[in-house]
Order: C-alpha cells, then structure tokens, then sequence
C-alpha cells in the first residue's frame, strides 16, 4: 500500500497548501480518501491521474472534505474520456449532498450524460464496504454533528490504514486506531481552543493510549503549520509519500 497526502491543511489552506486529500494505491487500484476544491490541482502537481481513482471516500459533508468532488467528475468526463466505474462511498445521504452541491458550483449533474458507470454508497458507523480496491469500515467521530462525520479504517495488501477524518478526541479514538500500520490523524491545532478538533498538546499527552504503528498528524492549521517536521510526532506536508 503507498499512501500519498495530496493536501495536508485545514479548512482554510493554512500555509498555502491544499485542503484534505489522501490517495491510497494498492495492488487492486486506487481510493481517493476526500476530495477537497484543491484536489484537482494538487493531482496535477503530483502527476496521479485521475483515471487511477477507482474510488471515493468522504468522511464528512464540510466542503474542504467533499467540495471538489464536481470538478473531479466534470473532468472524467470531459477531459479523461473516463470509461470504467467510479464508486463515491460517505455517509448516510452522500448522492443526495454530491449532487446539491454540484447544483451549488454551476456543475449540475442532472440531465449531464456521464460516459462511465457512477456509483454512490452510504457508509456509516461500523459499517464496512468492499470498495474498489480496498475494505473500508467507517466510524463515527466527534465533529460538527450536522455534517455526518466520520473516519476510516482501510484495509488492502494485508495492510491497515485508519483516517481520522475531523474530530475531537472522544474515549474510542485510540480503539479505532489501535494495530494499524498508520494512523493518519488531524491534529488542526497545536493548543486547542475547540472540542470538535484535536490538538498537538493532547495527542503528546495521550500518544501511549494509541497502540498504531505509526502516526503522522494532518489537516494542520496555521498554530501547527510552523511546526512542521519539528515535534517529536511526524506531521505531514503536501506531496509526502509512504510505504505502508
């Protein structure tokens, strides 16, 4: 499994790198884990086509997580000459808020002829999902409640990925985490003024409790971002590529 973090800031591109994205490649194919407004560019930059996303995953419906999701069908669509199926997995209602979104940024799907088989499935907590080239059991997180959050446990080649999503820290976090090959965890702050995100002070604190083999922090907001590749905790950056 190579795992590559397409964008690694908040909601608001702190330190002018894009919003969430992870690209998981397996033996089987590829899974996109969000897809921010950023995401398209940040694909470009790293040279992964898009026709190599077999499959989507959106942990949550805030829009540096699913926005970028109509640019990257009107792409397959008029740029890729996309042929094969593509599965958009999320929580309960995902096609519902992928289309009124689209609606939303002038990109409607309604009435668009897609040339590729389009597949939405609901995924929500401890459901697991056979999707494209990997398993994926969701689990609900601690996060503005309105946007169904979730995080992803990911599992293919005999390895174990666990995406965070957004969160705050609640008591079955490090459970959900625990005997992964890699934790990819949100750490937005590096002293947390909210409860609906994590901090670097409490994840160093708590870090014994989260049994994985390795951890780096993502969706970095600008206390962390000057910190990164300095705390005793890896922090990702934009473009990072690993081996699992």
């Amino acid at each position: 499994m190579r795992v590559t973090f397409v964008g690694t800031s908040d909601a608001f591109g702190a330190g002018g790198r894009r919003q969430a994205a992870l690209f998981v490649e397996t033996r089987a194919g590829g899974l996109l884990l969000d897809c921010a407004p950023t995401t398209g560019t940040g694909l470009g930059e790293l040279g992964i086509p898009r026709n190599a996303i077999d499959a989507v995953a959106l942990s949550h419906f805030h829009a540096d997580h699913f926005a970028g999701i109509p640019q990257l069908l009107l792409a397959a669509i008029y740029e890729d000459e996309r042929r094969h199926p593509l599965r958009i997995a999320g929580p309960p209602g995902v096609e519902a808020r992928v289309r009124a979104c689209a609606d939303a940024v002038g990109y409607s799907l309604a009435g668009r002829p897609l040339p590729f088989p389009l597949h939405f499935v609901e995924i929500g907590d401890g459901a697991s999902v056979d999707l494209g080239p990997a398993r994926v059991t969701a689990f609900q997180t601690l996060h503005d409640p309105s946007s169904c959050p979730h995080g992803f446990a990911v599992e293919a080649d005999g390895r174990r990925l666990v995406y965070s999503g957004d969160t705050g820290w609640f008591d079955g976090l490090p459970g959900h985490a625990r005997s992964a090959d890699l934790f990819v965890c949100e750490c937005t702050f590096y002293e947390n003024p909210l409860p609906d995100h994590l901090s670097y002070r409490l994840l160093s604190e708590r870090r014994d409790r989260i049994g994985c083999e390795r951890l780096i922090l993502t969706h970095l907001g600008s206390e962390m971002t000057d910190r990164r590749g300095q705390l005793e905790i890896a922090t990702a950056d934009d473009g990072l590529a690993l081996e699992v």
